[in-house]
Order: structure tokens, then sequence, then C-alpha cells
């Protein structure tokens, strides 16, 4: 008996269906059965499902004789059901990775609940994704399980059987069997809800919920949607004959005409000419089942009472009227911005002709996303060494809680703000402030840059317009003849800013300031910081941080994150960096193993905590060289990324350590301890020599000394010195499972 049976029903499908069974055979839970129900698919469904049957063991093929739709064929595949637990899956959507893992577990601390409800996120065609709006109903608080009363907000999830897995015991005593007809949801998820024992729920997403552009019920139009209405027939029959359910007839009338209102009001649903004779219906219905006891919001009240009478040009009016107001408050909106865009260049303007603020300067980093990088390092070692100048820093409302309070705050695109873009002597920048910027007479910018480029940049990009994208070329070379001063951390760096980034700018070749702390951080300092991302002593912690794709809008990392992490087991973490530009899900919930580090406001601090970096051509290696700690590059998409985007010399050629072509052979330099042999470490030497040759921890004080205080004969290198590994612990080799094929 497996503990899963997942229920896969297949009607034209074939495009979708490849990946909806590889994404429940490819689980690390392997302890499962899926059954595909061919609904006599006129496609290549029905062949699709036979060769996954001939080469996996664990998927039953049923072909059905004739079409007989959603319900009955989820009926034929729950006949044949033998595990523990029944999942349904639609065929055109996937289980996200690890997700029967997690159901399994959670089964598990709550004692084999009759149901358990889990979360979901839609993936739209378009590559947007959007989650579940009442997700906090599935928080993992309160008793382990417990029954409808106690979590009536349930029944506001959306009413789907795919997002739940069912005892199938409890399924077989209570008779429960899908009805014919569109929307057969319905009249199953409500009498299962009220009658369940025992539910759980868990907080995770486990369904990707696939919004496809055509072919979905919800986006075909037809008459079949009336059959809405006999479903909820359906369902107050089954209260009607379970008398213990009598007093959910209020929730569910409520649910009911929220449920009439959304088909009604969506666009693709009633074909020309029928919405009139959905609301009569829907009226009749509102008289039927008519329950009192559920108060909705004034504005549920009054749509509800339009469904009830029917009334369906007051319906189109009221309608019409939320939309035109709507639009009315945009233009509202947008005319005050611009008016407000005309004062504020108005007052721009002004202070421009005032005198400037000589001991004023203005950071900012990565557009207003906090105190973070180079511009962080050099405002700090300001406020040391020329504690005359007054710093603000420029910070997106979200972000303020990042600034320190010793510097002044401004937001965006406020008067305080363009005052100071306009008075301030100084100007300090990781990418370019406003496009509107004029900098004045007397003015002094300074470009930190944010990284050394192994992929190409500016100019370099001119051939390659999936990566430049939408860059206005004069706009570029316009914001940096606005430059005075260009850090660089190498003589690479140098070569190609002035090559990509050609300008009168001088140069200035001290190394990156937010390189500083890897030199002047104790070990007390990199145990804190462990301790408080929840690293174990023990464990030997693998920074993944890959860089961004220009030419994916969405994705998924190039890795199997939770794989790897399974594979390498107990003794190892990963600690998941997405690209701050990249839009990929995030990954790690629920797992021991794996935690995402994405939203963590310093990637420095992320450094210094783990024991390795996993990158690609991400150019966080060139800053990790400075701790002598292991690298290895992961090439998987080399010929796709030199393709798109380009890098300026094959990091095969010159790496900072082991490089893996695969997923398999970089899971086995974990596992074989190759990542921090003595050939790598000779690697990792000449990378440090070429790419780090002003790690000393002055980088800061020699950017300060000449930009701000006028000192430019130099200043001495200091010793170099890195920051302390972590403490020793105990090899995890031992421990770690190599990956069926790997070397």
């Amino acid at each position: 008996m497996p503990r899963f049976s997942v229920i896969i029903p297949v009607h034209r499908v074939q495009a979708y269906l490849h990946e909806c069974l590889e994404s429940v055979l490819e689980q690390s839970f392997t302890d499962v059965e899926l059954i595909a129900v061919d609904d006599c698919s006129p496609d290549a469904s029905g062949a699709i499902i036979d060769e996954f049957a001939a080469r996996d063991p664990r998927v039953r093929a049923v072909h059905l004789a004739g079409n007989v739709g959603l319900g009955r064929a989820r009926n034929a595949g729950l006949e044949r059901a033998t595990g523990d637990y029944v999942i349904f899956l639609d065929s055109d959507d996937c289980l996200v990775p690890e997700a029967l893992h997690a159901i399994s577990d959670r089964l598990k601390k709550t004692g084999g609940p009759d149901v358990l409800v889990y979360d979901y996120v839609r993936s739209y065609w378009t590559g947007r994704t959007l989650a579940n709006p009442v997700t906090g109903h599935l928080a993992e608080t309160g008793p382990p399980s417990f029954t409808l009363d106690d979590r009536p907000g349930l029944l506001r999830v959306l009413h789907v059987v795919w997002n739940k897995a069912y005892r199938r015991e409890f399924l077989v005593t209570a008779g429960f069997v899908f009805a014919p007809g569109y929307y057969e949801d319905v009249s199953w998820t409500y009498p299962v809800l009220v009658t369940a024992e025992s539910i759980a729920v868990l907080d995770r997403v486990c369904v990707r919920y696939r919004q496809r552009r055509t072919g979905a019920i919800t986006c075909s139009p037809g008459r079949r949607h009336f059959e809405l209405f006999s479903q909820y027939d359906r369902v107050f029959a089954y209260l009607d004959t379970h008398p213990g359910t009598a007093r959910w007839r209020p929730l569910v009338f409520r649910r009911m005409l929220d449920h009439f209102s959304t088909v009604f009001t969506a666009p693709d649903r009633l074909p020309r000419g029928s919405r009139a004779a959905f609301l009569r219906q829907a009226r009749t219905y509102g008289r039927r089942y008519r329950a009192l006891g559920a108060t909705p919001p004034v504005r549920t009240r009054v749509r509800h009472a339009l469904v009830r009478l029917g009334a369906h040009r007051s319906y189109r009016t009221l309608q019409f009227a939320g939309v035109l107001r709507r639009r009315l408050q945009a233009a509202a909106r947008a005319v005050r911005h611009a008016l407000r865009g005309l004062a504020l260049q108005a007052h721009y303007r002004i202070q421009r002709l005032l005198p400037l603020r000589e001991n004023d300067a203005v950071f900012c980093a990565y557009w207003g996303s906090g105190y973070r990088c180079n511009p962080a390092a050099v405002e700090a070692k300001v406020r040391e060494l020329a504690p005359h100048v007054r710093t603000a820093w420029i910070a997106d409302p979200a972000h303020r809680h990042t600034v320190p309070p010793a510097t002044r705050l401004l937001t965006p695109g406020t008067a305080a703000y363009w005052t100071a873009l306009a008075r301030s002597k100084y100007l300090v920048n990781n990418v370019n402030f406003d496009r509107r910027l004029v900098k004045g007479r007397g003015q002094v910018f300074l470009q930190t840059q944010h990284g050394t480029p192994l992929k190409r940049m500016g100019l370099d990009l001119i051939d390659r317009p999936l990566a430049l994208g939408d860059t206005d070329v004069r706009r570029m070379l316009a914001n940096c003849d606005k430059w005075d001063f260009v850090l660089s951390a190498n003589r690479h760096s140098t070569l190609v800013w002035e090559r990509a980034f050609p300008a009168g700018y001088t140069t200035l070749e001290y190394g990156y300031p937010r390189n500083d702390v890897y030199r002047n951080a104790t070990g007390e300092d990199v145990a804190r910081l462990r301790e408080s991302l929840g690293i174990p002593s023990d464990a030997v912690a693998i920074l993944y941080a890959p860089t961004h794709r220009d030419h994916q809008r969405t994705g998924r990392h190039t890795i199997d994150l939770e794989r790897m992490a399974r594979m390498l087991g107990p003794g190892f973490l990963v600690l998941a960096r997405t690209h701050h530009l990249s839009t990929i899900a995030r990954v790690g919930d629920g797992s021991p193993r794996l935690l995402d580090v994405s939203d963590h406001p310093c990637v420095e601090s992320l450094c210094l905590a783990s024991d390795a970096l996993v990158t690609d051509y991400s150019s966080l290696m060139f800053d990790y060289a400075h701790l002598d700690r292991p690298i290895v590059v992961h090439t998987g998409d080399r010929e796709v990324y030199e393709a798109v985007r380009g890098t300026y010399f094959d990091i095969r050629d010159f790496p900072p350590g082991a490089v893996a072509g695969g997923e398999d052979e970089l899971i086995d330099l974990f596992a074989t301890g190759a990542w921090r042999d003595p050939r790598t470490a000779r690697q990792r030497a000449a990378f440090r020599e070429r790419f780090c040759p002003h790690d000393d921890g002055r980088a800061a004080e020699r950017v300060v000394r000449h930009v701000f205080l006028g000192e430019t004969a130099g200043t001495p290198p200091g010793e170099r010195h890195q920051a302390p590994a972590p403490g020793p612990r105990q090899e995890p080799g031992p421990t770690a499972t190599l990956p069926t094929g790997a070397a």
C-alpha cells in the first residue's frame, strides 16, 4: 500500500502533460502511485501516459472508452486507488519540488487527519505568479488538527479538489464521489470539509496552478457554465440529508452568492446574451437556499442583494460605475502626480541657483534599496574620518530601517531629496541617480560600481540585444559624463570600465570598500552571524548566489537546490540567495537543510557566515575570494549565457576553485571533498593574486582620503589577512549521498 495515490484526469493537455507527470515522479518522496486517467482524449495524451507507464512501474494508465468529464474521470481513478492518502492533480498543473515530502511530514505531525489543506500559487502564461490571497487561513498555529468549527475561514480558501490530501478510508466510508458537469469541485469540497472530523493545514506552496491563455474551462465561454447551479443543488441536498451539517448553510449560501457574482462578472465565461438569464436563475437560487446568519461587509451585501433580486441591469450599472470610479481615481492620481512633479522640478531648478553646501554628501545604492554595498562602506568611513561632512542617505520607505541613525534619511521624490541633489557637494552611488539630475559646478560624483565585471557591460553589449534590452545608450553615456571618480577593484576592472563606460572621469583603483569587512571581521563576528542565521555549529554552510539571466523574465534556479540539499545530507546547509533583479520563486520552505536568504539585507554577512560559495557568473566570486574560502563555479548553461550576455574571459580557464559543468558534478564535488582539495586552493590563490590586489581592509579609507579630504598622495597598503573561517567541525563527508550517475 503506497503512502499516496496521485490521481490525474487527462483530456487534451498534451502540451502540459509531460511536466505534470514528471513533477510527481521526480519528487524525492517516492512512496507513491500515479493513476493517470485518459478521458478519451483526442490528442496524444493517452500515448504520453502509456510512455510513462512503460518506464515507471508507479504509473497506472487508465483509458476510458468514452469522454465522461473531469468528475467521473476522477471517480475512475479513485476506484483504483490503494494509497493511504489520495491527492488529486489537474493535468496542466504541477507539484512543486519536495511537496510530497512536506505533505507526508505534516500528516505525521498532525496525527493523520481526514483532510490536509495546503497552499498553491497561480502561474500565468505571461510569466507572472500570484500568491493565494487568503493564505492566512493556512497558518500552522493552534492544535495540530481540528474541525471546521475551529477554522470556518477554510471555506474561503479556493473550493478546488487539488489543494488537499484526503485520507482514503475517510472518503470510502463517507461515500464521496464526484458529480458530473462543470464546477464539480463545488459539490465535493463543501461536503468533504463539513464532514471531516479532523482537518490540518500546511502553510507551504505545494501546487503550481497554471493559468492557461486558452483551453481551460474558466476561459472557455458557453452555456455549460449554467451547470454551476446544479452543483449547488447537490451541496444543499447534502446539507439537508446530514442534519449535523445544517449549521453551515449560512456560510455556504454566502459562498454560493460570491461564486455566482464571480461567474457573472467574468468576461470570458458566459456567452453573449446569456447574462440576464444567468442572473435570473441566480435569483431563484438566492430565494431557494437563503439562509441567515452570515453577515458580510456592506459592499458584499449590496452585491448579494442584487444577485438575489436578479437585477441584471442594476448589477451591470453598479459594475460599470465601479469601473468608472476606479478610472477617474486613477486619472486624478495621475494629474496630481504630474502637478507634483512639475512643482518639484521647479523647486529643483531654484535650488540649483543657490550656493553649494560644501560639507554635504548624498549617498544611495541600488536605486534606493537600502544601506548597502560600496556607498554604505564609504559613508561609514566618512563619518569616521571626516566628521565635518554631513551625510544623507536616499532610501525607499521599505528600506528605511537599514539606514543608521547617524545619517540623515531622504525619501526619493520629495522636496528634501531634490534639495540635497542640488545643493550637496558630494554625490555617491553604485548605479546612477535620477536621470533628471544636472550636476552643478563644484559637485563631485563618485561612482563606486558594484562588482568586478565578468559578464559584459555598457558599450560591450551593443551587439547583444537581449542583454542590452531597452537601454538608451545615449542616456547611459550622458550619465557617465556626470561621473568624476570611478572606483575599481583591480586592473581588470579598470580596463573594462574605461572601455565600457568611456567618459572623462578619474579611475581610483583602490579596491572595493564593501570588501573591507572581510579583513576586519573577527571570529566572534563570524560566530554571531552564523547563530543569527540559524546555522548549526557542525554544518558546512554553502552560499548559493547565481547572477541574473537577461534572457529570462521568470524561471527556476539552474540547480535543483532541494535535491542538492537532500543528496548532500545533514552535514550541509544550503543558503539560497536570489539575485535582486530576478523573479525566481522562493525555495526551501519546510526543508531543514535549505534556507532562502534572498531577503537578507547584507550579502557580506552571508559570505562571512558561510563556508563556501557556489555561483555561476556573478561578480560575488571576486568579493568572496577575499575570504580565501572555497568557491565552486557552476557553468551548466554556459553556452546560452555566453550567447546572450557574454563574459570577458572564460571562467573555466582561470577559475577561483572547482568548476562543475552540471548538477550531478556539483553535488559530487561536495560529497567527495574535492571542493576544498589542494588543487582548488592553488587555483584560489592565483585568482586572488590577480583580482584582489588591494585586499587590506583599507579601501574605504583610501577613497575618503582622496575624494573627501583631498589627500592624493595615497594611503600605504595595510597588512593583508582575512576574517577567520568558521571554527572546526566534524567532517560531513561520510553522511553525503552520491547522486545516481555522478562521477
